[in-house]
């Protein structure tokens, strides 16, 4: 078992660049002030999370959310900010032509249109030095005898196929999935069992990414976490909250021992040893929250459950386990997630020369204050801009 400052030495949580523009939910965005006007700024208050937590090093972009004209100067300003360019995210799911679908749609001509966004953004990776292209397909029917299931799977897997010829030999797909919407009646994509599929399918450079709010209530997200570590498959995670299926709140804010479980079984599988691959991402849109204090915060909240996971007594729980105690076993796993992690943090922060308490700092910064000022005028960026 990994030791604790080893284990927190190795956790390295990407933040999203569209985290810091205006998004929320489908019925309102609310605006605040100091929001990024473009990717450099977004780059720029990334770059704060990290400071402040010595934990978010990179940060991932949306295409074309995040398009610029010259991406090698986009990548040279995020390096001069402290930070690096993470995953580079398709968007297959916000053009008219996508209303029956992307690499899906019945319409060849819509079918190549997506898939060429695709490989723009493997383009993309290769000026950015990005090792990770992760691909969500809002793609599905929503009425039974719409469109042929199987058929459908057959031209995704067409443009995978395409898509992951076109990879460097450092590079690499996520294939994310989500249980429903907009599709209602059949998600292209619906679960881990499909992503998995193509996966395998595909080969060696095509993971899976589990989205911890793409679920139906009740399911056993660490089981899915186990089987994919077992089977060397998990990529990475999209790490949020939620309490139906997709809330994209801060994660650990719903079921913090959820998020516990989730990394134990990172832990217990190596998924904190570089040489696994494991992404830890953070997929979430601030509506009400102060946004780079939301990252924080959830940065944070991994840190936590990281740091319980660490603690549990892997010896006695083996013993309990062996032996058939079931409430001994049940007990050293409840040992660790009742312990109060907190000042083990703030001590491994000082070391580090971070400051213990890395909201209180950043509020302390005046950087808020600094960035309502100058951010003043021209158009403020948001969830699909």
């Amino acid at each position: 078992m990994t030791d604790l400052s080893t284990g927190l030495d190795r956790l390295a949580i990407e933040t999203p660049s569209w985290a810091y523009a205006n998004s929320g939910t489908r019925f309102k965005v609310f605006t605040q002030k100091g929001v990024p006007r473009d990717p450099f700024e977004k780059i720029a208050d990334a770059a704060q999370v990290h400071a402040f937590t010595g934990a978010a090093p990179t940060v991932a972009l949306h295409i074309p959310w995040d398009k610029v004209s010259d991406y090698s100067v986009l990548a040279a300003y995020a390096a001069d900010q402290g930070v690096g360019l993470g995953a580079i995210n398709a968007n297959v799911f916000q053009d008219d032509d996508y209303m029956l679908g992307s690499v899906t749609n019945p319409d060849p001509r819509i079918r190549r249109k997506a898939t060429d966004h695709l490989l723009e953004c493997v383009d993309i990776m290769d000026v950015t030095g990005s090792r990770d292209l992760k691909l969500w397909f809002s793609d599905g029917t929503n009425y039974p005898g719409q469109d042929d299931i199987r058929t459908r799977q057959d031209r995704l897997f067409e443009a995978l196929t395409e898509v992951y010829a076109r990879l460097g030999d450092d590079q690499r797909i996520l294939l994310e999935y989500k249980l429903f919407e907009p599709a209602f009646y059949a998600t292209d994509v619906p679960d881990w069992g499909t992503s998995f599929l193509h996966c395998v399918a595909l080969g060696p450079k095509a993971t899976v990414c589990v989205d911890t709010g793409h679920h139906a209530p009740g399911t056993n997200i660490e089981f899915i976490v186990a089987t994919l570590l077992r089977a060397g498959r998990l990529g990475a995670f999209d790490f949020n909250s939620r309490f139906y299926a997709d809330d994209d709140l801060m994660v650990g804010s719903a079921d913090p021992f959820q998020l516990f479980r989730i990394m134990y079984e990172v832990v217990r599988g190596g998924g904190l040893d570089p040489a696994t691959g494991v992404a830890f991402m953070l997929d979430q849109c601030h509506n009400i929250e102060p946004k780079i204090q939301g990252q924080i915060r959830s940065v944070m909240n991994v840190q936590e459950a990281t740091a319980k996971a660490l603690l549990v007594d892997t010896v006695a729980l083996r013993t309990a386990q062996d032996s058939g105690d079931v409430l001994g076993a049940n007990a050293a796993v409840m040992d660790a997630y009742d312990t109060d992690v907190r000042p083990l943090l703030a001590t491994w922060r000082e070391r580090r020369g971070l400051d213990p308490d890395p909201i209180a700092t950043y509020r302390a910064s005046g950087y808020y204050d600094k960035i309502v000022a100058e951010r003043v005028g021209g158009i403020q960026a948001g969830w699909g801009a």
